[in-house]
């Protein structure tokens, strides 16, 4: 207590004595003017109120010796608070009495070099320390400390110390440190992605004639040898663009660079670019030259310079460039196609129907001549079959690329199809004296699975184009070759027709199988036909999963082969074929429905030449009404138009098929109509129909189904 006492009294001796009487010892004075009390019991009293005070302060205070150990002569309670000591002589023990003992070792030395520069540099003002303290409890806390250095003679030198807890605040700084620097690292990042694609950056200041490297592509890098990654501007990158900047670009990118053009291009803008091109591997490669401002824009003079390689992006664009090209190229020849079919269609067309308008005609006028009225309606049968061959050829193809054509696997004998085929084609060739000659002795199994329809047709578009292109007492070879696989019920057929016609050019076997094309133009070459035959045929075959190859030399002929692989039959399987024997065999009649009359008149003459009685109906509702009120076993089918008015045809079927009398319900009926694509098939045998015949009629078929219903009834 004494002590204390000694201490308190001496601190505030010291305060007076400075106070009141500087650089006087506190013993000349006994007494204070105007009071009874001595110096030392005013002094007393004062130390206490003042301790008082300064115990109550809320931040932290201390006063220590600046000499030799630094001994500490006050702290506060606030000061012990955050030492979490709960009393002096803690805090004493803790710090081993002395400053030196308050900061933490690491930070000593820094500390108080940087109080001995501050006092040094100014005597009044506060200096100011930032350091690391180790509490009572073991802990680590930053401290920032306020002190004043102050000399006396009764005291000896000594700094008052304002001490506040700056843990918090270091630690949000320490948040906001890590949050800068992790932005900064972003940032740096964004623009080290940014600039990914340059392979060259650089920072000039033209005023200063200096450029420094921050990126460098190994042929710029060889002109900062000698100077390291800074050096003149000028001339910087003379000896780049005399090695590797190509030469007809050389000029522009030596302009580009020059200050003077830098300053007028970035006068009104922010940056400029040039693309150009350089050696890369002995072969040219593309660049882009970028220059932006980034000083004032009232006088150029720091710019950053950016090379970039853009070669990527100048093949894709010249690739895009080829694309458009070629898709413009494309369009213009399909549109010429299109021109050339629709002149070739309209001459083919115009020609069969000028043939069938001339034929009546002069039928007409020998309606007498049973001679000539026979070859006229023969002419007029012909010119039919080619305009009907022409309009079933645009819709194959039509049918196949919407993939509405389907192959069917059904049991069939290609010898025997290869028979049938040489001996109908045989008298087309026989107006032109030309041979056609088969041979199917390399065929070892002749009965396979497959569509018969489809092969048949495939052949007989290779025969037709032998015949169009051969010229008269021609040849036409016809063979077929099997080739045995390692699977056992598998084998592989070659089928060839080979002729001894014009022959084909090699410029025109590129483009052969495209739609509409034909070597020479119908006209000139007096051949008729779409060009559509052999573009039907490939795509059958690649239906089929086969190929078709040609080889043919102009003036000595084709050589057409067609390979195809088919699942073998059992033995002794043969190919179903329909036996017509008696057409007009029919025991029930039939109701044909159609609201054309023309239509109507030419089916029903035909149907009772054939022996059938026919009835008629002109729309759908009305036959309907017939077969409603007619007895069972009066009619044996239905030949039914699908467009008519009132009703149509496919509502009549369905009307049909609801009837409550089942032997009416389940009459035939088979649709006849121009629609002849495969959804209108599939519409019409949805509907309730059974079969589905194309207009115009094929006679022949008409008759054999009629006779296969009406027996089958």
């Amino acid at each position: 207590m004494d002590k204390d006492i000694r201490m308190d009294h001496n601190i505030m001796e010291y305060l007076l004595a400075e106070l009141k009487h500087p650089g006087k010892p506190v013993q000349d004075i006994c007494r204070l003017p105007g009071t009874a009390l001595t110096l030392e019991e005013y002094g007393r009293k004062a130390a206490i109120q003042m301790r008082r005070f300064l115990d109550e302060m809320p931040g932290g205070f201390l006063i220590y010796h600046a000499d030799g150990d630094e001994e500490i002569i006050y702290a506060n309670k606030a000061l012990l608070r955050i030492f979490c000591c709960s009393s002096l002589e803690e805090f004493r023990k803790l710090t081993g009495n002395s400053f030196q003992g308050i900061v933490y070792p690491d930070d000593l030395e820094e500390v108080e070099e940087s109080i001995r520069t501050q006092i040094a540099r100014n005597k009044y003002d506060l200096d100011y320390v930032e350091y690391r303290i180790v509490t009572k409890e073991g802990s680590i806390r930053y401290v920032e400390d306020y002190g004043h250095f102050i000399r006396s003679q009764s005291m000896g030198n000594v700094f008052y110390v304002f001490i506040g807890d700056a843990t918090e605040k270091r630690k949000q700084q320490k948040k906001e440190e890590r949050q800068t620097q992790q932005e900064y690292f972003q940032q740096l990042e964004m623009i080290e992605g940014l600039s990914i694609d340059y392979e060259s950056i650089f920072y000039a200041d033209l005023d200063a004639d200096r450029i420094r490297a921050y990126r460098m592509s190994e042929r710029i890098a060889e002109q900062f040898v000698q100077e390291g990654r800074e050096q003149k501007y000028t001339g910087f990158d003379t000896g780049y663009i005399d090695r590797w900047v190509h030469p007809d670009d050389r000029e522009l990118v030596r302009r580009t660079t020059d200050p003077d053009y830098i300053r007028k291009n970035l006068a009104n803008k922010k940056s400029m670019h040039i693309c150009y091109r350089i050696y890369r591997d002995d072969k040219p490669a593309y660049l882009q030259l970028r220059i932006v401002n980034i000083g004032s824009s009232e006088h150029i003079s720091q710019i950053m310079i950016g090379y970039r390689n853009i070669d990527d992006e100048i093949l894709k664009e010249m690739e895009r460039n080829r694309i458009l090209e070629e898709a413009l190229s494309d369009a213009q020849l399909a549109n010429q196609a299109k021109n050339i079919f629709l002149s070739n269609m309209s001459h083919d067309i115009r020609t069969p129907m000028n043939g069938i308008v001339g034929y009546a005609v002069l039928a007409k006028n020998h309606i007498d001549d049973k001679e000539k009225l026979m070859e006229y309606l023969n002419m007029i049968t012909s010119s039919s079959d080619v305009l009907l061959q022409l309009l079933n050829n645009i819709f194959e193809v039509v049918g196949i690329d919407s993939e509405q054509i389907h192959l069917e696997e059904n049991k069939c004998n290609l010898v025997e199809m290869l028979s049938n085929i040489r001996t109908a084609m045989s008298l087309r060739a026989e107006e032109k004296d030309i041979e056609i000659l088969l041979d199917v002795s390399k065929v070892e199994h002749s009965l396979v699975y497959g569509d018969q329809n489809k092969i048949s047709q495939v052949i007989l578009y290779m025969i037709d184009n032998a015949i169009k292109y051969t010229n008269v007492n021609g040849k036409i070879h016809i063979s077929a070759a099997e080739q045995p696989m390692p699977v056992r019920d598998r084998a592989v057929y070659q089928f060839v027709v080979e002729d001894n016609g014009i022959g084909i050019s090699k410029e025109f076997l590129k483009r052969i199988f495209e739609p509409f094309e034909r070597e020479k133009s119908t006209t000139i070459g007096g051949v008729y036909g779409t060009g559509l035959g052999l573009t039907i045929a490939k795509k059958i075959v690649e239906m089929m999963d086969g190929s078709i190859d040609i080889d043919s030399t102009v003036g000595v002929g084709s050589k057409f082969t067609v390979t195809l692989c088919f699942r073998l039959q059992e033995e002794g399987d043969a190919c179903n074929r329909a036996n017509v024997t008696d057409p007009g065999a029919g025991r029930k009649a039939i109701l044909m429905v159609d609201d054309n009359e023309i239509n109507l008149e030419i089916g029903v003459e035909l149907l009772k030449d054939a022996g059938y009685f026919v009835e008629t109906a002109t729309d759908g509702q009305i036959a309907v009404e017939k077969v409603k009120n007619s007895k069972p076993g009066t009619f044996g089918l239905v030949l039914m138009d699908l467009q008519m008015p009132i009703m149509n045809g496919f509502d009549a079927a369905k009307a049909i098929r609801s009837l409550p009398e089942p032997e009416l319900a389940n009459i035939p009926i088979v649709a006849l109509s121009a629609n002849a694509l495969k959804e209108d098939k599939k519409m019409a045998l949805n509907s309730g129909m059974n079969e589905h015949l194309p207009k115009p009629i094929d006679i022949d078929q008409l008759y054999e189904l009629v006779h296969q219903i009406l027996n089958d009834v």
